[in-house]
């Protein structure tokens, strides 16, 4: 008998719950819909979505709903190549760099420890988003590096993991398809903060790379697109829910984004300061950076087998880092993706801002706060994000911290500095941060890194 989308809508408005088939029909109604045939369309699709919002979904929803979309298109097969397949997804914030240095760091373990048929024994098959709104995107970064190609197709990508051990790319237009029409429409119905959505459509995306393991890092504080504690806490519950029903071992990790990740934010200044880091010149200012990249990397490991522990996995990743062997799976991985590694011989050279400005402090004494998500903004109407998909970002604009929560600030000190294509694109930003940096007279304590851990 055939399931009408009325129905699936009428049964989830009043608090029903969906039966497979019902959800596994509504999804494939989604993707088999032509411009001349609309077997649902985006006022139902849009009435879905309002349902699941107000009403969620049961364990078991969730995880139908996630699968349907998951095998909505194509999916990177990992099994010939019997290695373990592992990747870590963030839920977006400000300076957020990590896979730069994360996909490096797993890849140099992998290559260390090959299967017999020689492919390196750990495999990150990550594929990545842009920038949207005041977060940051992966690909915008590595798309700086000249020549670098961000679209391989599937059988690109395996070659290339083949070779060394990971693979950075976007989504391609066949990858999850059904997530893409939802999420556009989830973007016009205020229904963006769903956890339940929002979880379908990250896990789809990534159980769509195969994975034996995922480590999750979720954003929370201001910076976070889910500032509330209680809510982000529910989002990583949920993710590792689902992660774990369809046989994939996952994990989160609550970090805080109180502030911009490390000591730059932007597109080519964030590349610049990874490589930094793989060349082994470790700026204080990417201290939290250098800490998280490694936790997450550690529990990669753990979970990949090579570490007894998460801790022991992440002095390895530091290890890894400090060894070199992480540039040298970098440089491998940039150049099997077409890109310049020349580049990364004086990075700062690279680094061609027309425009600057530095943000002063007004008074003396301790940074107490900042309203991270405004930092976001700023960075993105110096030019380095977008406001909607498809808009061109720049390579070089962005921002540079000169303090951390908690430092103590003298009247006149930098705070940031700006880079920007065109002078005019400078004065809104400079007056955003400037409003939102808090300096009190005596200390306050900034959270930890990580928040709490998710588990099984």
């Amino acid at each position: 008998m055939a399931i009408h989308p009325i129905d699936v809508i009428l049964h989830k408005r009043d608090c029903l719950a969906l039966t497979d088939e019902e959800i596994r029909a509504f999804i494939r109604a989604i993707v088999k819909r032509t411009p001349t045939r609309q077997l649902v369309t985006d006022a139902q699709i849009a009435a879905f979505l309002m349902a699941v919002f107000l009403n969620g979904l049961d364990p078991r929803e969730l995880a139908t709903l996630t699968t349907a979309m998951r095998y909505s298109g194509e999916v990177f097969y990992a099994e010939f190549l019997n290695t373990f397949t592992i990747d870590k997804h963030s839920t977006g914030g400000v300076g957020d760099k990590t896979s730069l240095l994360i996909a490096p760091i797993l890849a140099a373990a992998g290559l260390a420890h090959p299967t017999p048929e020689g492919v390196p024994g750990i495999c990150v098959p990550m594929i990545s988003g842009r920038s949207l709104g005041h977060t940051g995107g992966t690909l915008d970064k590595l798309e700086t590096i000249p020549g670098f190609n961000t679209q391989l197709t599937l059988p690109e990508m395996r070659e290339v993991i083949k070779q060394c051990g990971a693979a950075l790319i976007g989504q391609t237009p066949n990858i999850v398809p059904a997530d893409r029409t939802l999420y556009a429409l989830r973007d016009h119905t205020g229904t963006v903060e769903s956890p339940y959505l929002i979880t379908a459509s990250i896990m789809s995306k990534k159980l769509a790379e195969d994975l034996k393991a995922l480590v999750l890092d979720v954003k929370t504080g201001s910076g976070a697109f889910m500032p509330n504690y209680e809510k982000s806490k529910l989002l990583a519950e949920l993710m590792v829910q689902t992660g774990e029903a369809s046989g994939t071992r996952t994990v989160a990790l609550l970090s805080s984004m109180d502030e911009p990740l490390g000591r730059f934010s932007g597109n080519w200044v964030e590349v610049w300061e990874c490589v930094d880091i793989m060349q082994g010149k470790r700026h204080p200012m990417s201290r939290d950076l250098i800490n998280l990249s490694t936790i997450l990397s550690g529990w990669m490991l753990h979970l990949a087998g090579l570490a007894s522990t998460p801790e022991e996995g992440a002095s390895l990743a530091n290890q890894i880092l400090k060894s070199g062997e992480a540039y040298n799976a970098w440089l491998k991985i940039v150049a099997e993706q077409g890109g310049d590694t020349s580049v990364f011989n004086a990075p700062a050279a690279h680094h061609k801002p027309k425009a600057t400005c530095i943000v002063v402090a007004e008074e003396s004494g301790y940074l107490t706060a900042m309203d991270c998500k405004q930092v976001g903004w700023a960075v993105q109407r110096l030019g380095a994000g977008r406001a909607c998909p498809g808009d061109p970002v720049s390579a070089h604009a962005g921002i540079e911290s000169h303090a951390k929560l908690g430092d103590r600030i003298e009247q006149g000190q930098p705070i940031f500095t700006l880079f920007a294509e065109n002078s005019s694109l400078l004065d809104e930003p400079e007056q955003m941060l400037r409003e939102t940096i808090q300096i009190t007279s005596s200390p306050a304590t900034p959270q930890p890194l990580i928040r709490e851990i998710i588990t099984k």
